[in-house]
C-alpha cells in the first residue's frame, strides 16, 4: 500500500511525498456495540491497512485516492468546516480524511497553522475493504491525522479520539472509539481489550496455533443511514430508564423496571451480556483456551441477530458455514452490521483448507462470491518523514 499511495501522490501533483503514515482496520473478536455504552471491547489490528502520503499544499487542501481514481479540493480556511465537504458533494472517503484533518488539527497548533495557510496535498491508498466492516474509515482517518501531524512536526496527544470525533462531526455516525482505538494502539499478536468508559487497556496475547479468519459477505453496509443511530438511542433510553449513567453501570436483574420499553430491553439485554463476554473473552484468549472463546462468540452472534437486530441473512448465513468448516470453533458477525463481514476461530493448521471451503459454501447458498482471508493481529499505525518513509 505505501508504494501505491507515493504512486499516486506522484501522479496527482508531480512531486515526491514528504511524510506517509500507515494504519490498520480491525476485526472486534467480540464486544459489539459495547464502545458507545461505556463498555469493553476486544478488537485486533489486522495486516490490511490504509496509506497516506501528503506533502505541503499550493493554496488548498488537495485531497486524492489511489483507490477511486479521483481528487477533491477546497480553500484551506473551508476545508476544516464539514459543510463545505457536504455542499461541494464529495464522497464520503474524502469528508472521512478532511475530517481527520480537522479535528487532528485542534490539538496541533502547526497543522492548523498549515492548513489555514498553505493547505495540503495528500493521497491515499487502502487495502482494507470499504463497508466490510473491517473499519476502513477508522484506517483512513488514522493515516490522513498521522500522516499531516508528521508533516506538520506534531504528535497529538490523542489521535484516536480526534478521529472519532471526525466520524462524528464531518461523516455523521456516531461510533464508539474502539475502531480508532485499536488501529494506533495495537500490538502485533495480540488483542486489545479496551475500557471504553476510561480508556485503560491492556494487550491479551492471541492463543499459539489459532488463526481468525474473515468472510466478507459482499453485502455492504451504511452505518449513517439511521439504523446505528437508532440503536445508540435505544440504549441511551434503556440508560435513563434504569437510572444508570450508561449501560455499563446497569444490571441484568434490573431490565424489568417499569416504564423500559420492550425494545429499549432487548438492546439492552445484549449490551449487558456483551460486556460480560468481552471481559470472559479476555481471559479465555490469555489462557489459550480457543473452545470457550468460541463458544462466547456464538453466543455473541445469537444476541447481535435476535435482541440487537443488527445482523441480515447473508451474515447469518457467513456465520452458519464459517461453523460448518473443520477446525473452526466459533463464529459471528464483525462490525457495525447490516452487512460487512463474519470471522471464525480456526487452527491455523486448518486454515489453508478452511478458507476455500467457507467461500464455496457460501456461494452456493447465496449466489455472492463471499471472499475468505485468514488475518493475523498486527502493530497499530506508525507514520515517518522522507527520505526514510517517502522516498
Amino acid at each position: 500500500m505505501s508504494a501505491r499511495a507515493r504512486e499516486s501522490f506522484a501522479r496527482s501533483f508531480g512531486e515526491v511525498p514528504e511524510a506517509c503514515a500507515r494504519a490498520p482496520g480491525r476485526v472486534n473478536l467480540i464486544g459489539e456495540h459495547t464502545d458507545y455504552n461505556d463498555g469493553f471491547v476486544l478488537p485486533i489490528a489486522i495486516d490490511l491497512d490504509c496509506v497516506c502520503a501528503c506533502g505541503p499544499g499550493r493554496g488548498t487542501v488537495h485531497l486524492a485516492s489511489a483507490d477511486v481514481g479521483a481528487a477533491y479540493e477546497a480553500p484551506p480556511g473551508e476545508a476544516l468546516r464539514a459543510e463545505t465537504w457536504r455542499t461541494a458533494g464529495a464522497p464520503r472517503w474524502a469528508s472521512y480524511a478532511a475530517g481527520a484533518l480537522a479535528c487532528a488539527a485542534r490539538e496541533a497548533p502547526a497543522l492548523e497553522s498549515m492548513l489555514r495557510t498553505r493547505g495540503i496535498r495528500l493521497a491515499v491508498a487502502s487495502d482494507v475493504p470499504l463497508g466490510g466492516g473491517l473499519s476502513s474509515s477508522a484506517a483512513l482517518e488514522v493515516s490522513v491525522a498521522l500522516a499531516a501531524c508528521a508533516l506538520a512536526g506534531e504528535a497529538p496527544a490523542d489521535i484516536a479520539r480526534a478521529c472519532q470525533r471526525a466520524e462524528h462531526e464531518f461523516a455523521g455516525t456516531p461510533c464508539g472509539l474502539m475502531d480508532q482505538f485499536v488501529s494506533v494502539h495495537a500490538r502485533a499478536g495480540h488483542a486489545l481489550l479496551l475500557d471504553c468508559a476510561t480508556g485503560a487497556f491492556e494487550h491479551v496475547p492471541m492463543p499459539p496455533g489459532w488463526s481468525v479468519m474473515v468472510l466478507d459477505t459482499g453485502v455492504r453496509h451504511e452505518l449513517a443511514g439511521g439504523e446505528y443511530a437508532r440503536r445508540r438511542a435505544s440504549c441511551e433510553r434503556a440508560a435513563r430508564a434504569l437510572g444508570a449513567p450508561s449501560l455499563r453501570h446497569a444490571r441484568e436483574r434490573d431490565l424489568g423496571a417499569p416504564g423500559l420499553a420492550p425494545q429499549d430491553r432487548d438492546r439492552a439485554r445484549h449490551v449487558i451480556r456483551e460486556i460480560e463476554r468481552a471481559r470472559t473473552g479476555a481471559g479465555a484468549l490469555a489462557r489459550g483456551d480457543a473452545r470457550v472463546f468460541g463458544a462466547l462468540m456464538v453466543q455473541s452472534h445469537a444476541s447481535l441477530r435476535d435482541d440487537y437486530e443488527v445482523s441480515c441473512p447473508e451474515l447469518n448465513i457467513a456465520v452458519e458455514v464459517l461453523l460448518d468448516v473443520p477446525g473452526v470453533v466459533g463464529a459471528r458477525m464483525t462490525g457495525g452490521g447490516f452487512g460487512g463481514a463474519a470471522i471464525g476461530l480456526v487452527r491455523t493448521d486448518d486454515a489453508p483448507s478452511a478458507a476455500p471451503s467457507a467461500a464455496e459454501a457460501y456461494a452456493r447458498r447465496t449466489g455472492r462470491d463471499g471472499k475468505v482471508r485468514v488475518v493475523r493481529a498486527s502493530g497499530g499505525a506508525s507514520a515517518e518523514t522522507a527520505p526514510a518513509g517517502c522516498a
